[in-house]
């Protein structure tokens, strides 16, 4: 039976990161509890060999719903194909100051700046240690907020060099509109320098460990052909492993006049599906298969997941759908695909 038609209205009277928050706990204590049984992860449909690991379902949690990975067996109740977690920074940080959170119903979107916000790598490494998900996880990261540009890079390799061992895949997180000129580092010098660095140490730590970790590169949708050609032209010489496409969106067109609509931060949910389907038949384009392409942004049905695999993706995520259609959107997701 899905509840969530009758819990969400009681959830949207609440301040969107108080209901966020609570959610979270609620979902903790259903897991403790065992009473997640009546989402049981679906039948696996059309599992997909992607970075070279095996996703038993084409689904997956986007990162920002869970930045210190402490719901991991939670989600995993819900019928992921896979959970990336984070953003994760290598010192804990608050973020920006409340509210932060933000919904516009009228069009199924969410606006937050909560400016990666997180308890720190070290505490999101012992999260996904205690937890018993056995699945594949991607762990994104971060740069801490008073991190000069110019030493961006320290703070990603420390990130990477810390969660290089439980991490299924790493994403890194250069398109947030929340850290003060973080999208600077899409800009092709930086963000060529950026890979190269990025690149040499995840063959270092493949030597070292003796397992390799792919490496993705999320980007912003909020980018012209000429960038997303110039990225895209990047991510082969650099031999990256994915490209998550996309973050949120600065754009407010397709929100103008709604309440809370002129709220500062990224806008995600259903005003950002078009933009996110534009970037990946871009980079589709401009990959030609040989970088695999994670769609996110907007997906609110089964349909709209269809539209991005058809625009180049090969795997997509789910986030603000949730906070409107609940976990239910995941199986629906699941059975169009399949």
């Amino acid at each position: 039976m899905n509840t969530y038609p009758f819990i969400r209205p009681l959830l949207f009277k609440l301040d969107a990161e108080r209901a966020h928050d609570l959610s979270l706990k609620a979902l903790q204590m259903a897991e403790k509890f065992g009473l997640l049984a009546c989402y049981a992860p679906p039948a696996a449909c059309n599992p997909r060999s992607v970075m070279g690991l095996v996703f038993p379902n084409p689904v997956g949690l986007a990162a920002g719903l869970d930045k210190n990975g402490a719901v991991i067996d939670g989600m995993s109740k819900l019928g992921f194909g896979f959970i990336e977690v984070g953003t994760v920074t290598p010192r804990p940080q608050p973020g920006n100051p409340k509210p932060r959170l933000f919904r516009v119903p009228e069009a199924q979107g969410v606006i937050n700046r909560f400016g990666f916000n997180n308890l720190g790598v070290d505490n999101l490494i012992e999260n996904v240690k205690a937890s018993r998900y056995q699945g594949i996880l991607g762990i994104n990261i971060g740069k801490n907020f008073d991190t000069p540009l110019e030493r961006a890079v320290d703070d990603y390799l420390i990130c990477m060099q810390k969660v290089y061992a439980y991490a299924s895949y790493i994403t890194v997180n250069i398109s947030s509109p929340n850290t003060k000129n973080l999208r600077d580092l899409q800009a092709a010098d930086a963000l060529s320098s950026l890979l190269a660095r990025l690149k040499a140490e995840q063959y270092a730590l493949a030597q070292r460990q003796g397992r390799y970790v792919p490496l993705a590169l999320k980007i912003a949708p909020d980018l012209t052909v000429e960038q997303i050609r110039e990225i895209a032209g990047l991510l082969l010489e650099h031999r990256i492993d994915a490209v998550i496409a996309t973050n949120t969106t600065l754009s407010r067109e397709a929100v103008k006049g709604l309440p809370n609509a002129e709220e500062a931060g990224g806008l995600s949910g259903a005003p950002v599906r078009e933009a996110s389907t534009a970037v990946i038949r871009e980079l589709s384009l401009a990959l030609n298969n040989e970088v695999p392409i994670i769609g996110v942004g907007g997906i609110m049905s089964g349909q709209d997941a269809v539209e991005k695999m058809a625009a180049g993706a090969s795997l997509v995520q789910v986030y603000s759908g949730l906070i409107y259609k609940g976990p239910q959107l995941v199986r629906e997701v699941c059975k169009t695909l399949g």
